[in-house]
């Protein structure tokens, strides 16, 4: 009975993403927990991002199939750490889409023999790649403070520690003119504040769980002194003990600021 539950979950999870991404003409963007999101553009082109899922413990338990995502044309990694990386190597081989990256992080793979050239695409900071040409989606690579290093299993089967690049936040521009922030894990670094007058994001993705990232207090006060968005969503935290921050901490240190967070579950939809 459990497994047909969770087909059943799989199949309605495969079904509704199939049915949006023939292009609604708004952007959708779901959270997997942690730092992972499905972001469906205006004309219907996926975008997955971090995708740890098989082993996140907030993943819907739908989504730790990588079917339920549905078709997937691109896959954006944040730095190597495998609450990041984890499942992208499987999630490109199974819909041929590209893993963007640290260009560190691209040459290992290549090196390793994880993913073949063409799946192992390099770029570096401030790097902008169109991959569906200049009138759809624009994503630019920015820094993040934090690091990067990939363990992976050697010849032996002992795990190892592999060149990961330098990691990166994410501006990923609509068809439509929206931008999202996706800041991937980082603490403070005062180049947020021309990043959000530069760029200036609609949507920022801010990781809030503390100890390997911002704490709440921290992230509140790049939200709303530094980046200036319109809207927040906090993520990458509860998955272990060590990230206690929480999203009630996060919107407390918000004050009355004109920013409108979201929180979100595991799980939830947000429409553009």
């Amino acid at each position: 009975m459990k497994k047909l539950i969770q087909w059943v979950a799989v199949a309605l999870a495969m079904a509704a993403t199939a049915a949006f991404a023939q292009g609604s003409g708004k952007m959708e963007l779901l959270w997997l927990g942690q730092s992972c999101f499905r972001i469906t553009t205006p004309t219907g082109k996926v975008i997955v991002i971090d995708p740890w899922l098989k082993g996140n413990p907030k993943t819907p338990a739908a989504y730790k199939d990588l079917d339920a995502l549905g078709k997937v044309d691109l896959i954006l990694v944040t730095h190597a750490h495998g609450d990041h990386f984890g499942d992208a190597p499987e999630l490109a081989k199974k819909n041929n889409a590209p893993v963007w990256g640290p260009a560190g992080l691209g040459s290992t793979m290549q090196a390793l023999g994880i993913l073949p050239v063409e799946l192992a695409p390099r770029m570096g900071k401030g790097g902008t790649i169109l991959p569906w040409g200049a009138s759809g989606v624009k994503i630019t690579a920015t820094h993040a403070d934090h690091s990067s290093e990939l363990v992976w299993k050697n010849a032996e089967g002992k795990d190892q520690v592999y060149v990961g690049g330098e990691p990166v936040g994410y501006i990923i521009e609509m068809e439509n003119g929206f931008r999202i922030y996706h800041m991937g894990d980082t603490g403070l670094f005062t180049d947020m504040k021309f990043i959000g007058e530069h760029y200036k994001p609609d949507l920022l993705l801010i990781p809030i769980g503390g100890h390997f990232v911002m704490n709440p207090v921290d992230a509140a006060f790049a939200t709303k002194e530094w980046i200036k968005p319109k809207y927040a969503m906090p993520m990458h935290y509860g998955t272990n003990p060590y990230l206690k921050g929480t999203p009630e901490e996060y919107i407390k240190a918000m004050g009355d600021s004109s920013v409108k967070v979201y929180q979100m579950a595991p799980g939830d939809k947000l429409q553009f």
